[in-house]
């Protein structure tokens, strides 16, 4: 019993008010994900591994004892799937299994709103360089604007591994909060006039051999550009090649399912073994997260304004509503819900889901073409 008194005395004394603050931040994350529904699946995980791991001589990291090194659980997890990059990259195949690229195949045009959509990583970059991080930390802050979470972490993995607690929770975190962002950037962009903008939707038979060789086609292209992505964007469209070949679809069934959510629950506990106090509590931290704003407040200003750039080369009845262009983030299908909702609020017999689709799902392809570039320049 005195051992126990000891104990339980020995761990209250050794709390830090940065590990206190940090179960607050813990206890923030499952608010979000419980309360309010932003991001369950990676924030309840993230927000209790946050508590597992500030708890002073916690078992979940690895502790020193008589000399002897015990590795922690979510240690050993995050060796195994973050260090080595399996977990992203499992996260992609999943993704790939329920990406469908009809829309996009259907309106070939909206690809280039999963480019421009892009800017908000090197302009955040940039900024990121002036406030004196170095080059690495840069393009690691700067990927959060792809608003894709395995993304974020594969790329801050490879050159900041020290700054992927911050970096995951900004990704993750605005990815959630992308139907409050995106309105009022959006509005302050464009008239009720634009908003209100029709753009007719015809259905257009995608071939099937269309579908199958797009993937492995993006592949290849992507490959010559810049190797550094194959990784990346292979994971992918193998994914989506699981889903449109028409052979595969118990594995396609298994990948957004069941591959989905055990790498999902695995992803967000492992990732919460950087949210330690003496790690995250810090000016850079702020920085970064308020980083990770502006860079989707640009990405969303982008979109819109390659939009009403096309529009000035395009016949009247091509014209495309802007506000199509700020779907051109990665954040699927968030982004096409919140342009689809604007649609109708300006005119409520206005249709803009299926074009909003098209960029979003364009914008998977943009998002880690831009990581695959950073990699290829920085590696």
């Amino acid at each position: 019993m005195e051992h126990l008194i000891s104990q339980f005395t020995s761990v209250i004394l050794a709390f830090t008010y940065k590990q206190l603050i940090m179960m607050g931040v813990g206890a923030a994350l499952m608010y979000l994900a419980i309360v309010k529904e932003f991001e369950p699946n990676l924030l309840l995980p993230m927000g209790f591994g946050t508590i597992l791991v500030n708890i002073p001589f916690t078992s979940a990291l690895d502790q020193m004892a008589g000399g002897k090194l015990t590795e922690g659980a979510l240690t050993l997890l995050f060796h195994a799937g973050i260090s080595t990059e399996l977990f992203p990259l499992l996260i992609f195949i999943a993704v790939g299994a329920m990406c469908d690229f009809t829309p996009l195949l259907s309106n070939p045009k909206v690809f280039l709103f999963g480019l421009t959509a892009q800017v908000g990583i090197f302009l955040t970059l940039g900024l990121a360089l002036l406030l004196g991080f170095n080059l690495h930390e840069a393009a690691s802050i700067g990927i959060i604007g792809a608003a894709d979470g395995p993304t974020s972490i594969y790329v801050a993995n490879r050159f900041a591994p020290h700054l992927l607690g911050p970096i995951s929770v900004a990704a993750y975190t605005y990815m959630a909060l992308v139907p409050l962002i995106q309105p009022p950037v959006i509005k302050l962009l464009t008239t009720k006039k634009e908003r209100a903008m029709r753009m007719p939707y015809v259905q257009r038979e995608v071939p099937r051999r269309l579908l199958i060789v797009f993937p492995i086609a993006v592949t290849l292209l992507a490959g010559i550009i810049a190797p550094a992505s194959v990784a990346l964007l292979g994971f992918l469209m193998f994914g989506n090649l699981l889903r449109v070949s028409g052979v595969t679809e118990r594995l396609s069934q298994s990948a957004q399912n069941e591959l989905a959510n055990i790498v999902t629950i695995l992803l967000g506990f492992t990732i919460s073994a950087t949210m330690t106090g003496d790690k995250f509590i810090n000016l850079s931290t702020l920085m970064i997260i308020g980083m990770g704003l502006i860079a989707f407040v640009l990405d969303t200003a982008g979109g819109v304004f390659s939009a009403k750039l096309l529009n000035l080369f395009l016949p009247a009845h091509l014209k495309v509503n802007p506000m199509v262009g700020a779907a051109g983030i990665s954040a699927f299908p968030m982004s096409a819900r919140v342009i689809q909702r604007l649609g109708q609020e300006a005119d409520k017999s206005n249709f803009l889901l299926m074009h909003a689709i098209g960029a979003n799902v364009s914008g998977q392809i943009g998002s880690v073409l831009a990581g695959g570039i950073l990699l290829a320049i920085l590696s």
